[in-house]
């Protein structure tokens, strides 16, 4: 079974949202989450995985901008 990890999403529609996601076979998430909006994929928003140094998380999704 692949391992998971919680990631904080920072910005946008979605700020303060978490989402679960597998890691890959070296222990990293994906590079990027397209969260879906009310209107599904008419209305997602891309973010951006950045590493976090010092703090507790290792990892965030940063808001980047809509997917459309």
């Amino acid at each position: 079974m692949a391992s998971t990890v919680e990631i904080s999403l920072v910005g946008g529609s979605a700020d303060g949202e978490t989402v679960m996601v597998e890691l890959d076979s070296n222990g990293r998430p994906p590079l990027t989450h397209h969260h879906l909006g009310p209107a599904g994929l008419a209305e997602a928003e891309i973010y951006e995985l950045e590493s976090v140094a010092g703090q507790g998380t290792t990892w965030i999704y940063r808001w980047r901008g809509p997917a459309v």
